[in-house]
């Protein structure tokens, strides 16, 4: 549940972003020095993915700080959509990343490479597991307070980090200590495809924001119970959500009589809005009064649907 103050989750957000490059930078360089040690393919793997861990943490504290700005002339609706395309960008690293795993480990899978010194690489790992632990647990304590959809794809990412460390810990157990020869590039492969599934779980929530896709049914149910508790608002209707960012935007029609004067509509509209506001401290609203009866679209559902008689119908 995010809360605190714009900046503070700006400093949030912030703090998470360089927290994520300096264990980057850390396991960029332990990972080089190992690959140099053991020639091994799936730890050239997860030295590939460090490496682009750490050029999409780069690209995710850039577009933290950008969706941190405040509403402009030509982003009135604020600049929340840079968090997805720094997402989207990490995926398609991601991406490129695990097809070039892919293709060296098929290339040592046919010619029968094997791994050197073994050792090295498993230190290395079990720091690296370490050093992960420690980034999202911090992460997890941000993405509480912020809901931050860049930390999100990174926190994904580096989740991904931990079986992949253990898969080169066994890939060079098996293959140095077993003599299993072709348990490394095997590895490799399962390491190309777990990552692939990572950039497709991310990269399908960074698109459904930036299409603007509408929130959850038990969410936007729960936004609708709230409005309910009005007895004066008689029907509600063109219900559209969206998330930008860390903001929520809603936008509805609601009927009042039509004797109604516009003070008192105004007074009502005012309480229905603190209500939901506080309700949802995230969003914000727009709402537009119908006199009881009008019909905007008829045979439009999307548009004439009665939100209120939808919760009525359910159990």
């Amino acid at each position: 549940m995010r809360s605190g103050s714009a900046s503070e989750r700006a400093n949030l957000g912030r703090a998470a972003a360089i927290a994520s490059i300096s264990t980057a930078l850390l396991l960029v360089a332990l990972k080089l020095w190992a690959v140099w040690q053991t020639s091994s393919v799936s730890l050239l793997g997860s030295l590939a993915d460090s490496a682009l861990d750490l050029v999409a943490s780069l690209v995710t504290l850039l577009g933290v700080i950008i969706a941190a700005r405040p509403a402009s002339s030509t982003h009135r609706f604020g600049h929340g959509k840079a968090e997805a395309l720094a997402a989207i960008f990490q995926v398609m690293l991601i991406a490129v990343s695990a097809a070039g795993i892919a293709m060296r480990s098929g290339q040592a899978l046919v010619e029968g490479e094997r791994v050197a010194a073994a050792q090295e690489g498993i230190v290395v790992s079990v720091i690296a597991i370490l050093a992960t632990f420690a980034l999202l647990a911090f992460q997890r304590y941000v993405l509480a307070r912020t809901g931050s959809l860049a930390i999100h794809a990174d926190h994904v990412h580096y989740q991904s980090d931990l079986l992949l460390n253990l898969a080169v810990i066994a890939a060079l157990v098996l293959d140095r200590y077993l003599g299993v020869a072709w348990a490394d590039p095997l590895f490799g492969l399962a390491i190309a495809a777990w990552l692939l599934w990572g950039a497709w779980r991310a990269g399908s929530e960074a698109v459904d924001h930036l299409m603007d896709r509408e929130w959850p049914e038990e969410k936007r149910r729960r936004f609708v119970e709230v409005a309910a508790r009005h007895p004066e608002l008689a029907r509600l209707h063109d219900l559209r959500t969206r998330t930008s960012g860390g903001i929520d935007f809603v936008q509805f029609h609601v009927d009042l009589p039509g004797d109604y004067t516009v003070e008192k509509a105004h007074d009502i509209i005012d309480r229905v809005e603190q209500e939901l506001g506080r309700e949802f401290p995230e969003a914000e609203l727009l709402i537009h009064i119908d006199p009881a009866g009008h019909v905007d679209e008829p045979g439009n559902t999307l548009v004439e649907q009665d939100e209120f008689a939808k919760l009525e119908s359910k159990p």
